[in-house]
């Protein structure tokens, strides 16, 4: 059974799963349509080492730039309506191949032409992320988010961070004014 975090809170994957080389973080939402303009959220992926910034900018991953690390974390694709049920985007990462100086790697979703469509974080409801072991197809951990993020066009929804050889997940859960742009400059991502 799947840790349900809230925000702040974090797991050892490493204990919940002893062995654990491959997960699949999956992202989910729902969104209304607002002036007849449907949402379209992206998951992002930054790839940190030391001091919390990308060691380059291949190591933004998105639809994109779908692969980073070498090949250990692959974005599994733009879904540009969410609609539907269970994961919205989802993104693969093999633990065991995830370069010895990464630190940590961040999982944010944005607002696509947020200002043209004058969209925010605040229309958008049952947002969560969830870890799945990809060995047997088991929930490890899962944070849904229910903070009024209304003004809000970007969000940061957990992180995944190597502690002493093992894996951990951190809930976050942390808006940002600005959408994409601002928070690829946060994560030393050269936006110019």
């Amino acid at each position: 059974m799947a840790v349900s975090l809230s925000k702040g809170g974090n797991v050892n994957l490493s204990k919940e799963a002893p062995g654990l080389t491959s997960i699949l973080v999956g992202l989910g939402w729902d969104a209304r349509v607002t002036d007849g303009q449907a949402f379209d959220l992206d998951a992002s992926v930054f790839v940190t080492g030391a001091g919390g910034k990308v060691r380059s900018d291949a190591d933004f991953v998105f639809y994109n730039n779908k692969v980073g690390d070498n090949g250990s974390i692959e974005h599994q694709g733009d879904n540009k309506t969410g609609e539907g049920a269970g994961d919205d985007e989802a993104v693969k990462i093999d633990l065991s191949k995830v370069s010895a100086d990464v630190e940590k790697i961040v999982f944010a979703v944005t607002i696509h032409e947020f200002e043209a469509r004058k969209q925010n974080f605040g229309q958008v409801s049952n947002a969560y992320i969830r870890v799945v072991n990809q060995a047997d197809g088991k929930d490890l951990a899962r944070y849904d988010l229910s903070e009024d993020a209304s003004t809000e066009t970007a969000m940061v929804f957990g992180e995944l961070y190597r502690n002493n050889g093992e894996w951990k997940f951190k809930a976050v859960g942390q808006g940002f004014a600005g959408g994409l742009a601002a928070l690829a400059s946060q994560h030393g991502v050269n936006v110019g």
